[in-house]
């Protein structure tokens, strides 16, 4: 099986913690080179300097802050300009949590910016720079809650779906010039993101963020949340040429949570 991603070279966004920081080292010990992308550009040195070189690789990294997309736009394009990106992994933060009915209009609004506009920029700018190259991987890190929706997280299950129906969508447009569009499914897992949600609910329940985690470990069937190399396996594997046909679909890695097929 070919899991070589050797001359190959990869956009990660939100790579400074959690998942994305997570794939970035994962493709990076594949042999791929590996641009970083987030707002913090202290951060980005850190991740990129700790990155693998041990094939070769050079890795660099993107200022950009996804709540601003047309500086995104603009930072993307210029970099198209020099660079071809094989792999875009989209990967951004979610919503603060809470019942769909007491959410804002404007929380749906940049939800639907940070995620699905943002990816749309990403996107577009690297495609042309992968139909040259007959090859390419586009890699949306989105939630379970696009199979079945998870309680107290409204606005990001609304946004979610958006997504996942829109990478469908490109999945059937790009995929005969050798670009495949899949979707990442976490469940629960150990970022910082986990740990918020769990301090927020365990508040609200009036009980310990300990006692909380094990109320949610309880509906997983293996147990324990996943770790964010978990996650970032499944996304190389589908960055990998051993991933060549398998093209949009949505992978739950979730210890078998979800409750649907």
């Amino acid at each position: 099986m070919n899991l070589s991603l050797t001359n190959k070279n990869a956009l990660v966004s939100g790579s400074t913690q959690g998942i994305g920081k997570a794939i970035a080292i994962e493709l990076a010990l594949l042999g791929a080179n590996v641009t970083l992308l987030a707002r913090d550009e202290g951060k980005l040195k850190n991740v990129a300097a700790a990155l693998d070189t041990s094939k070769g690789q050079k890795h660099n990294y993107l200022v950009a802050d996804f709540t601003k997309p047309e500086e995104l736009r603009k930072k993307v394009e210029e970099f198209a300009k020099n660079n071809t990106a094989h792999i875009l992994i989209n990967n951004t933060g979610g919503p603060a949590g809470g019942p769909i009915i007491e959410a804002k209009a404007e929380e749906f609004i940049q939800t639907f910016s940070n995620h699905l506009l943002c990816n749309h920029i990403l996107v577009q700018a690297l495609v042309p720079g992968m139909k040259k190259e007959k090859y390419g991987r586009i890699i949306n890190v989105i939630s379970t809650s696009v199979k079945q929706p998870i309680k107290g997280l409204g606005v990001s299950n609304t946004i979610r779906a958006a997504v996942a129906n829109w990478s469908k969508t490109l999945a059937a447009e790009l995929g005969a010039f050798g670009i495949t569009v899949n979707n990442i499914l976490p469940g629960a897992t150990n970022t910082e993101r986990l740990s918020t949600l769990l301090d927020a609910r365990a508040k609200k329940s009036g009980v310990t963020s300990e006692q909380e985690a094990q109320e949610w470990i309880k509906e997983i069937p293996l147990g324990r949340f996943a770790e964010a190399s978990e996650i970032a396996a499944a996304a190389a594997f589908l960055a990998s040429p051993a991933a060549s046909y398998i093209n949009g679909i949505n992978i739950p890695v979730d210890g078998g949570r979800t409750g649907s097929l």
